[in-house]
């Protein structure tokens, strides 16, 4: 059963912090792990965004978190949100096409 991990912001620095996720996502070594990530932003508060982190199990979205490249890129994008993030960490029970 997959895993889905989904982190809730506010920012006034969305082009920082896309240009962020991509060069460190360019720069981790290896393979992160997820099986697609989606990053969204609210159509009714345009500060508000969502990234959606899908992975094919609990046990490699852990092993994922606790890299130290992904807890440092955490951090700086943490640093650049005015509210948030927060996170919700979800076990997939149906998917339909």
């Amino acid at each position: 059963m997959s895993f889905i991990q989904i982190v809730d912001y506010e920012t006034e620095r969305a082009a920082e912090i896309d240009a962020a996720m991509r060069s460190a996502m360019a720069e981790m070594p290896g393979e992160p792990g997820f099986l697609r990530l989606e990053h969204a932003q609210d159509r009714d508060n345009p500060r508000h965004f969502t990234t959606i982190i899908e992975f094919p199990d609990y046990e490699t979205a852990m092993a994922n978190s606790t890299r130290a490249e992904t807890d440092q890129m955490a951090q700086q994008l943490a640093a650049m949100c005015t509210s948030g993030p927060s996170y919700r960490n979800l076990d997939v029970t149906m998917t339909m096409p």
